[in-house]
């Protein structure tokens, strides 16, 4: 019996189980996945979780069931290439595989900020976001919150905690000098307004050198917060990070065209720790996962493996709040309700197709 081992079920992983239990497989092939939670979770909804708009039974649903799939539920902490075992706290038997996909996902990056760290919430994991939400929810009426990173997940959290706790003053801290500066001016332009309609401050041109409990420092300058949401950056696990692998600049596993390690070809990477030509996203994780089912039935079928096309996403949908949104679906910015009905629409979809 061969065992496939799949380190992760977000949304590249679960992608991959789904289209290989649709398929045909060997008959001697078994599948597992680890994973620390014993559910599938939306990680694209955290911020709504975070932000107390939404329940924990929102952003997550069950894994897919087939007798080919097995679960084995814990926390990865270490991976060895050469011997190929997985290593998981508490247990002392290694878990072996005859191929891998790595799926481990992201962590915040704090950019060598002092204290962020230790004195900033995170919504980076489903722990993290029901953390992040009672601390959120259990502020005093006018408490101050600083959202520090404007990009799409600071810009989601910041506009949904003001439908949440309207009382909270909200101040969202943006390195550049226009707010979500890599879209289309009239899209970025539209944002900030609706933030200026709705009473959240951004601060543009900011640069955070510092982090004490209930103090953030801009550009050195002290201010006093009640809370600090980080969304300021991602990185890879810290287990890939560590990998003796090659990784780019942004200590993502360099991968051949076929998505596997040069070194180690029976293991795969998909989502945040692979360096593709695309900003992470569970889009592109999920593209990258149909690529990656193409090469193994090839390779299980004795099949000659042939070129990828170039992955191509289709777009990108973000919220502000419950009723107006914001995106960019091939070359069209969209805005306002439109814009937040297709992103409800596309997670209704996912629900309703999953499994």
């Amino acid at each position: 019996m061969k065992r496939l081992v799949l380190l992760g079920g977000g949304y590249g992983g679960v992608r991959i189980i789904q289209r290989l239990l649709a398929s045909h497989i060997p008959t001697e092939l078994e599948i597992l996945l680890i994973d620390r939670e014993p559910f599938h979770c939306l990680k694209t909804e955290y911020y709504a979780l975070a932000a107390g708009t939404v329940s924990d039974t929102d952003v997550r649903v069950p894994f897919p069931e087939h007798p080919k799939l097995k679960f084995h539920f814990g926390e990865v902490t270490a991976i060895d290439l050469n011997e190929q075992v997985i290593k998981l706290r508490d247990e002392e038997e290694p878990i072996p595989y005859d191929e891998l996909v790595i799926g481990l996902g992201s962590e915040d990056k704090y950019h060598g900020v002092p204290g962020a760290g230790e004195y900033t919430l995170s919504i980076q994991s489903i722990d993290d976001a029901r953390q992040t939400s009672q601390t959120l929810s259990n502020l005093p009426p006018n408490g101050v919150v600083a959202v520090v990173g404007a990009g799409l997940s600071g810009v989601e959290i910041a506009s949904e905690l003001r439908e949440s706790r309207p009382d909270l003053k909200i101040k969202l801290y943006d390195r550049g000098k226009t707010i979500l500066s890599d879209f289309p001016e009239r899209l970025s332009r539209y944002v900030e307004n609706w933030f200026i309609d709705n009473d959240v401050e951004v601060i543009n041109e900011s640069n955070i050198t510092k982090v004490e409990e209930f103090k953030l420092y801009n550009n050195d300058e002290p201010i006093d917060f009640d809370a600090v949401v980080w969304t300021a950056g991602i990185q890879p696990h810290k287990l890939v990070r560590d990998l003796p692998v090659e990784k780019d600049q942004n200590n993502r596993i360099i991968l051949t065209a076929h998505h596997y390690i040069p070194s180690h070809p029976n293991v795969y990477v998909v989502g945040d720790c692979a360096s593709l030509p695309h900003a992470p996203s569970a889009q592109l994780a999920e593209e990258q996962a149909e690529q990656i089912v193409t090469v193994m039935l090839k390779r299980w079928n004795g099949e000659e493996l042939t070129p990828l096309p170039p992955i191509k996403l289709k777009g990108v949908l973000g919220s502000l709040g419950p009723k107006h949104g914001f995106g960019v679906m091939g070359s069209t910015a969209l805005t306002g309700r439109v814009a937040r009905l297709l992103k409800s629409g596309v997670l209704w979809l996912y629900k309703r197709n999953y499994g």
